[in-house]
């Protein structure tokens, strides 16, 4: 969006709308409409609740692991692994690592999100006591610079760096590349570092490691999130007279109609209120 705006002013006039479906283009759009320099409505796909719950939950929580797996052919069970950040990707990739048998450790930043994980049964801590007894490493942050230098120096030798969150800088590579100048590939998407004595694995050259290394998210998943990108875009081109220069929610029936049809398409069916029920739920 940044692009269309600053670099390629002149196409803004023919632009009805457009739909955002990952967490770093929110960000970015929720900066511009706080700056008054939105110059359409954006609908925020990414805060749809077929999009977090299901696609960065069950979608990025699968396939990063699809990608982990596949890359080091490694066992999990019994492993402490570093979930950095507990939002939807990282509650998914948590609950996989769990499933996998190993233990599991979460850092945030958010109180909130850290009590959530502490009473979901993980161990909580800050990631500098974090580095000192991981053992392999994801980040789920959307921000830069999640793992450093200080991480790096009380990590243990063979630690395994990944990240299922943003581009290839919640790892700072460049600071073992640096370190490391003649660092090499010792298997497919696996690149050694050696760092003051000591060896890390960085995955798909820190960049997200369900697309570098795995397939990305199954088409059972990605249906639902396109669902709401192409119901969003027709409910744009409807409403385009009346829709602010903001950034919208996706509305409620847009979310409804998407999770309704893939019910359908699992051949299930779910219960509807009665007229006296309705009645109930809205009287006071």
């Amino acid at each position: 969006m940044s692009a269309v705006h600053f670099e390629h002013p002149e196409l803004l006039p023919a632009i009805v709308g457009a739909c955002e479906e990952t967490t770093t283009g929110i960000t970015r759009d929720r900066a511009l409409a706080r700056a008054g320099k939105l110059a359409f409505p954006i609908i925020g796909v990414n805060e749809g609740l077929c999009k977090h719950l299901f696609d960065n939950r069950f979608g990025t929580g699968q396939s990063a692991w699809d990608g982990i797996l596949r890359t080091t052919n490694m066992n999990i069970a019994g492993r402490i692994v570093v979930v950095a950040g507990y939002g939807w990707v990282g509650k998914g990739v948590a609950m996989r690592a769990r499933g996998l048998g190993a233990q599991v450790v979460v850092t945030e930043v958010d109180p909130v999100k850290a009590v959530e994980a502490h009473m979901e049964g993980y161990q909580v801590m800050p990631m500098l006591e974090a580095a000192r007894i991981g053992e392999i490493f994801i980040t789920c942050t959307g921000d830069a610079k999640v793992i450093t230098k200080e991480h790096f120096a009380v990590m243990k030798d063979g630690a395994i760096l990944c990240n299922a969150g943003h581009f290839d800088i919640e790892v700072d590579v460049q600071h073992l590349r640096n370190k490391d100048p003649q660092h090499h590939e010792v298997r497919h998407n696996i690149e050694e570092y050696t760092c003051d004595g000591k060896h890390f694995y960085v995955l798909g050259e820190g960049r997200l490691v369900n697309l570098a290394c795995a397939d990305g998210h199954p088409i059972e998943i990605m249906d639902l999130t396109f669902a709401l990108q192409a119901l969003s875009a027709e409910y744009l081109v409807r409403h385009q007279e009346s829709l602010p220069n903001e950034l919208i929610n996706v509305p409620e029936m847009i979310d409804d109609m998407a999770s309704r049809a893939f019910l359908a398409s699992c051949g299930l069916s779910i219960d509807t209120l009665t007229e006296e029920q309705r009645a109930y739920l809205s009287s006071y």
